[in-house]
């Protein structure tokens, strides 16, 4: 059937159920049934929430070995699974096999009511909420969502003065914590990524991913067939493509003017609302300009006697 070898019968014949599709072991709890007693045991945990597996370094648990072993590699860095058309590497096979179709162009999980095709099955799953009467709109501006989470923080970030972070330099607000921690490298010059293959480092992953492509040729390339120019992103070459072709597909719908991304959308937008993105830590106080927080903090920060970081 698959020309696999066992050294054992025994082997063989537990193999075999794979192609049978024989499940004699079944959950007494939710009725899952499957191939081998080993896998039924390990699915138990699942119900008990027993997890006997602790990785030494974060002592996060794990139902299986087999996850704590692949845990692991994210202390020790290995990567055992490459890509034999682009080098690129990966800690499970699982994540390699998933790679492969951006390689192939496989799509395997197709949208049954619009025949959109996926190449993650939790892509399709978002996707189909679109179809689905239970869309979050918001009414302030009738943009529409999948979840009441994602219509949540699009209310505080777009229709409210509020976020849940701010930046200690500049009081630039935001959703989520790690984009404070990212942003925040602009102001301290952080340059936590370095290249392998030099003493050159870097603010941003992606600056070190295209680093790597241009200097290192290692990665996937994407060249721009007008003016030569490397990408390390389709999405980034497809981006800078418009600007050849003079495609501003992004439409401002306060004035008509048009912009090629929307990222610049999204800036000039800023124009046309009230909408205060910049908060002071120390007193609450909320500004519509980054160039108007600096010298409030300075002030603040001699009322309330302490140094502010420059």
């Amino acid at each position: 059937m698959c020309d696999k070898a066992f050294r054992q019968f025994t082997n063989l014949n537990r193999h075999m159920s794979v192609h049978t599709g024989n499940r004699l072991y079944k959950c007494k709890v939710c009725e899952k049934a499957f191939c081998h007693s080993s896998s039924l045991k390990a699915h138990t945990r699942v119900h008990t929430a027993d997890k006997p597996y602790t990785c030494e370094v974060c002592n996060k648990a794990f139902i299986e070995p087999a996850s704590l072993n692949c845990h692991m590699r994210i202390h020790t860095g290995v990567k055992p699974y490459k890509c034999d058309m682009c080098s690129k590497a990966f800690s499970t096979s699982g994540n390699l096999y998933k790679h492969m179709r951006v390689h192939t162009g496989e799509k395997p999980y197709k949208c049954q009511m619009c025949d959109k095709a996926f190449r993650q099955s939790g892509n399709l799953k978002e996707h189909i909420k679109i179809h689905s009467d239970k869309l979050y709109k918001c009414l302030l501006c009738n943009k529409s969502f999948n979840n009441s989470v994602h219509l949540q923080e699009h209310k505080q970030c777009r229709h409210s003065n509020r976020g849940r972070y701010h930046c200690p330099y500049c009081g630039m607000q935001f959703m989520r914590m790690h984009k404070v921690n990212h942003h925040v490298r602009i102001h301290t010059g952080a340059k936590p990524y370095s290249c392998k293959h030099c003493s050159d480092r870097f603010t941003h992953y992606n600056q070190l991913k295209a680093h790597l492509l241009n200097s290192h040729n290692e990665g996937t390339r994407c060249i721009c067939h007008v003016c030569q120019k490397k990408f390390s992103h389709k999405g980034s070459l497809k981006e800078h493509l418009r600007r050849h072709e003079e495609v501003k597909p992004y439409v401002c719908n306060e004035c008509q003017k048009c912009f090629y991304t929307a990222g610049e959308l999204k800036c000039h937008k800023l124009k046309h609302s009230d909408i205060k993105h910049f908060c002071c830590g120390s007193c609450g106080k909320y500004f519509k300009h980054k160039r108007s927080v600096k010298p409030h903090f300075k002030k603040c920060a001699d009322r309330l006697g302490f140094s502010f970081p420059m």
